[in-house]
């Protein structure tokens, strides 16, 4: 097993054996032309996999690990998260695309949602049959969230919703969507937004795909044109979507991505030492990443640490750990890519383009080091 899970593991038999269970289990779910052979896929046969990933997990045992049992979860904690994240990075397992399904609108069901929605919305979602993507981000509200534009007005027994989302993550596969919208533009600011659960198939959604400086397609910009919602799919009150949407990126920066970025740059490191070891020039910067990297894997097991204490312990540690690995993994990259190993060319391409956005998604780094001087270090505002 890999540092992180012997720090987790430690004197715990029932975290050794989850881990134990989880790595035999990958070693034979894991799908081999996707481990051997996923440079060569398709775009098509790349998501066949990763859909199907979804399923295999849930028979598994493996979905919903840290997820209450009374929501159809496994009922254990963010220790046995992250352990079996990091296993699953390292067994080069898909990345299914109900990721944020279950980072995201699991949580806020089950914290917010009415009995109605847990009951429709979970079971589906835990399962890999339902997909979700998010919808936050606007082209005139990316880091100013609260500035969102989109309107949700009231109509008869629901709401026609207007506005468009940008950078909506995984929007061409999903089946639905959370959507921040603007219900009272008279109110105060924070008190005007609510949060809406809508169908991605409902007359009047479009998307149009983003390509990524990196070739990848992860993200589409999505229209909505007087698309209508139910009451009964806006989660909580008239006014409480800022707060909703403040603890869904408290869950979007927890431990569990983290853990999968370490191993990603761990093994992005062990490359470059194993290819770039014997080069002087570039002792200094890799002695430096391999310091970083090792007190990211401190940290992170700290996060684990304070996961009982919650509240602002807990949320300022995932700010904390954010940072560390978005900038890291850029700087990780970077180094890759001027190395020049010809070798390892497109990997590095790849990894250096697909890295600029890391500080950006999930917060803004300059948004979290706010958070970090504010809250951590008692400094003005």
């Amino acid at each position: 097993m890999t540092t992180v899970n012997n720090d987790v593991c430690a004197g715990d038999a029932d975290l050794s054996d989850f881990a134990l269970r989880a790595e035999e289990w990958l070693q034979t779910a894991v799908p081999v032309e996707w481990r051997e052979s996923r440079g060569a896929l398709s775009g098509e046969e790349s998501d066949a996999i990763r859909r199907e990933w979804d399923l295999q997990l849930w028979r598994g045992g493996f979905a919903g690990i840290a997820f209450p049992k009374d929501f159809g979860g496994q009922g254990l904690g963010l220790a046995e998260d992250v352990i079996f994240h990091v296993l699953a990075a390292k067994a080069q397992a898909p990345d299914g695309f109900s990721r944020v399904g279950k980072t995201l609108v699991a949580p806020m069901v089950v914290r917010s949602g009415t009995d109605w929605q847990k009951e429709r919305y979970l079971p589906p979602l835990l399962r890999g049959e339902e997909l979700w993507c998010q919808g936050f981000s606007e082209p005139d509200a990316g880091s100013d969230l609260a500035g969102v534009r989109t309107r949700a007005v009231r109509d008869g027994d629901g709401y026609r919703i207007t506005g468009r989302k940008t950078w909506t993550t995984f929007a061409q596969h999903a089946d639905r969507i959370f959507v921040l919208a603007v219900t009272d533009p008279d109110a105060p600011r924070y008190k005007n937004l609510s949060m809406f659960l809508v169908d991605m198939r409902a007359p009047g959604v479009s998307i149009n795909d983003i390509r990524q400086i990196s070739g990848a397609i992860h993200f589409a910009e999505t229209h909505f044109d007087g698309v209508f919602v139910a009451e009964r799919d806006r989660v909580g009150n008239e006014g409480d979507g800022w707060k909703i949407a403040m603890e869904l990126l408290g869950d979007e920066r927890g431990g569990s991505e983290a853990a999968a970025r370490y191993v990603e740059i761990r093994s992005d490191l062990d490359l470059l030492f194993r290819t770039c070891g014997d080069r002087p020039e570039l002792a200094n910067a890799l002695q430096e990443l391999d310091e970083r990297t090792e007190t990211l894997r401190w940290h992170l097991a700290k996060v684990i640490d304070l996961e009982g204490m919650g509240g602002e312990a807990f949320a300022r540690a995932v700010s904390v750990l954010k940072v560390l690995w978005s900038e890291l993994w850029q700087v990780v990259a970077r180094v890759g890519f001027e190395a020049h190993v010809p070798a390892d060319r497109e990997h590095w391409r790849y990894q250096f383009f697909e890295s600029k956005a890391v500080s950006i998604y999930s917060g803004t780094n300059e948004i979290q080091r706010n958070l970090i001087s504010e809250r951590v270090l008692g400094l003005p505002r």
